[in-house]
């Protein structure tokens, strides 16, 4: 398992070289021998490679229940290889007992069984085979580490009902483990928390699919598990040179996680196509929980070498466990006539934001050498901050202690509940600090900090520390949203209001873009996704380029709405669809972005304005139109939207054609804008607490219900002190000087 930390190494190998070519500091020597076992460790990663292939001699061990087929397949892959092909109930099992498995279970009972079954296999020892497992094998912890340092675990994962019908015909009415009163299919279901475990990769078998294809899945499974460089990311402003036939300046997943922002000021994108699943696997997750979706799609886009997929497994179920209110994590609710809202504001910090950054900190802390400090610089246009802050600060104790959080938001243009909830959740690991500004200039500020070269190499070698970022721009961030784009539809396939394969739209509030560029990659993956509706307030500088093509920021000012999280000028994530959309054309994106910063505007050509309105449509609301729709959306059904909800379903009726369903993104809960409720259902007591207006609006028993959490955290928000500082990029970094002075170095 070595390669799984060895290319996360080469970053922190690379930015501390740069450091050091470009300023001449005599480092501990302490840091010094730290950073040189480093190095040690990165280059073991080419050797690895180089001495395996497909199967070299390492084992391929098919695991998953009874009757999955395991025997046959090895068969199969043992002929398609040409290798030795053992399995443990004939070749192990039976030969150290001299009886039948079945007799053996009779004979000595459940637990003696699984006990006998593991001694026979920890003594048998073999190298560059198949080996197909019993269903039970699993069970017993010292055969599957045994197994593991030698062997590629694959899990072959059949469908429940399947397995029960193969069992049925091969009239096996008991398996090991099961007890009276034990159905198969109860037994069944404990024993996939133990495969879950095991598994290095994971092969859907699709009910139809024929032996010799689950084989070759199988193959392409252990290939790409093999081939740990097989997916790569690259900067959205990378340019190939002509005459360069290797592969430069691509990053793996966990380095992309690591630095956030590319060098040259673009943002990583995946080189290759996210993968698609087919329609039979996206079936098999329509019953599925959203936990289970999350697994199975990011296994999909994150290598094994980067995170292995049980410890992916374990950050999942964290993230989306307790901390979210509503069991189905992002429900979705149908409001009226084919309109449907996804509610993404279960989670504890009551916004969308959640649904990423409850998950991409484990990702981070993961991904990161453990040899290097992490400040995390954020800019926040309101529930990004809370969020963040949250996120990173239920990590384990001795992540916290290396990972540290700045949050940037503009002091005047948030509410004052958003400012109220992201001072109150600054943690020992994290601090806010308001700025005199807007958001705009937040995250402008945060990309000329991070491609400051001069300043990021003094932090690496006088603090050991290294900046990175949470917000969209950061691909762990951004990748989990693609998740409940997915859910949402699995879910309207799963309630019956459409078969999987018909079409929906999906209208979204967009600022930043990474919400609904999250919708553009689920559509890769396989999600019949046919418009996106892009919604905006006043601030309308997307509808504008989407119906123009020309994204122009010459005399326009920033306005203030009732939805200040799309109270942006600049969308980053833009950036990340043009470049796919121009199938990569890193030139064409320097070019654009730089008249972005210094001219102000830019225009893109008349054949990319026609292929991003194939797919996007765009119209703005207004704030009277706002305040409309909240009033009339609670006559009509007694449901409260949001301010950011309402701009999008104002949008969603006067664009959306009504021939296919449309969901709607709900992505605040409305209680976090209770001033703005108020207003729209015209309540007249204005009470001027936060915990007084919370408490007024659920009195009124409306839909959604009251956020838990979010009542509970008013409650013990005090006075809490926070940092205000000028507009000036200087000041921020002396900011974020201090606090790394303050973070890290209390221990010297």
């Amino acid at each position: 398992m070595l390669h799984f930390n060895l290319n996360r190494c080469q970053h922190l190998k690379k930015i501390t070289q740069k450091c050091l070519s470009s300023i001449q500091v005599k480092m501990d020597k302490h840091i010094q021998r730290i950073l040189l076992r480093t190095f040690a460790l990165a280059e073991l990663r080419k050797s690895w490679h180089s001495t395996h292939s497909l199967a070299g001699d390492k084992n391929i061990v098919l695991m998953g229940p009874p009757g999955a087929g395991k025997t046959t397949i090895g068969r199969i892959i043992g002929q398609k290889l040409d290798c030795c092909v053992i399995d443990v109930d004939d070749d192990i099992l039976e030969k150290t007992w001299n009886m039948s498995v079945s007799e053996k279970l009779q004979d000595v009972g459940n637990e003696q069984f699984l006990e006998e079954e593991g001694k026979a296999v920890l003594n048998f020892s073999v190298s560059g085979s198949v080996i197909s497992l019993t269903g039970s094998n699993p069970m017993h912890d010292a055969t599957m580490w045994h197994l593991k340092k030698n062997g590629i675990i694959v899990y072959l994962d059949v469908p429940l009902i399947d397995i029960i019908n193969r069992l049925k015909s091969m009239k096996i009415d008991r398996i090991v483990g099961q007890n009276s009163g034990t159905s198969v299919k109860e037994l069944l279901q404990v024993r996939r928390q133990y495969y879950k475990k095991w598994y290095d990769t994971r092969v859907f078998c699709e009910s139809k699919a024929s032996p010799e294809e689950v084989a070759d899945e199988v193959l392409n499974a252990v290939k790409r598990y093999q081939d740990v460089d097989s997916e790569t990311f690259i900067s959205t402003r990378h340019t190939w040179p002509k005459d360069c036939e290797q592969k430069v300046s691509t990053k793996f997943f966990s380095e992309a996680v690591i630095e956030g922002l590319a060098s040259d000021g673009g943002l990583f994108v995946p080189e290759k196509e996210l993968p698609k699943l087919s329609c039979g696997e996206w079936k098999r997750l329509v019953g599925a929980t959203y936990i289970e979706r999350a697994q199975v799609l990011l296994e999909r886009c994150i290598h094994p070498a980067d995170i292995p997929a049980a410890r992916l497994g374990e950050m999942i179920e964290t993230a989306y466990g307790e901390n979210f209110a509503c069991s189905k994590i992002a429900p979705v609710r149908h409001l009226s006539g084919n309109q449907f809202i996804l509610e993404l504001f279960h989670g504890p910090t009551g916004s969308f934001k959640d649904l990423s950054l409850q998950l991409m900190p484990h990702l981070f802390a993961h991904c990161i050498p453990p040899s290097c400090n992490y400040m995390i610089l954020v800019a926040t246009s309101g529930d990004t901050g809370s969020a963040v802050l949250h996120g990173f600060s239920g990590l384990n104790n001795s992540d916290k202690q290396r990972i540290a959080v700045a949050t940037f938001f503009p002091e005047n243009g948030v509410s004052d509940f958003q400012k109220a909830q992201i001072i109150g959740s600054q943690k020992e690991n994290g601090q806010a600090i308001g700025v005199k500004s807007d958001f705009d200039f937040c995250q402008t500020a945060v990309k000329r900090i991070f491609k400051d070269s001069d300043f990021t190499g003094f932090l690496t070698v006088e603090y050991g520390t290294t900046l990175s970022s949470a917000n969209s721009i950061n691909w762990g961030r951004l990748l989990p949203q693609v998740i409940y784009h997915a859910s949402a539809y699995l879910d309207l396939v799963s309630q019956g209001f459409i078969s999987f394969g018909s079409p929906v739209d999906v209208c979204i509030p967009t600022g930043n873009f990474g919400n609904i560029l999250a919708a553009v990659y689920a559509k890769m993956m396989g999600i019949p996704i046919r418009k996106f509706i892009c919604a905006s307030n006043q601030n309308h500088v997307l509808t504008d380029f989407i119906k123009t093509g020309h994204y122009d920021l010459r005399e326009r000012q920033l306005a203030q709405t009732f939805s200040p999280a799309i109270d942006i000028l600049k969308s980053s994530n833009l950036e990340r669809h043009l470049h796919l959309m121009a199938n990569g054309d890193g030139q064409l994106m320097t070019k654009l972005f730089n008249q972005l910063e210094y001219q102000h505007h830019f225009q893109i050509e008349k054949m990319l304005v026609e292929k991003l309105q194939q797919d996007f449509v765009a119209d703005w609301c207004s704030e009277e139109d706002c305040l409309a729709a909240i009033n009339s959306t609670h006559n009509t059904s007694g449901y409260i939207l949001d301010p950011h909800t309402a701009v999008a379903k104002v949008v969603a009726d006067r664009i959306q054609d009504k021939t296919c369903p449309v969901i709607v993104s709900s992505t605040a809960h409305y209680s976090k804008f209770a001033p703005a409720i108020m207003q729209a259902l015209k309540i007249k007591e204005m009470n001027q607490t936060s915990l007084g207006q919370l408490y007024l609006l659920s009195s009124y028993n409306a839909l959604p219900p009251p956020h838990g959490a979010l009542l509970k955290r008013t409650k013990q928000l005090e006075k809490v002190e926070y940092q205000v500082c000028d507009a000036d990029v200087n000041v921020l970094k002396s900011h974020v000087e201090t606090l790394i002075q303050n973070q890290f170095m209390k221990a010297f």
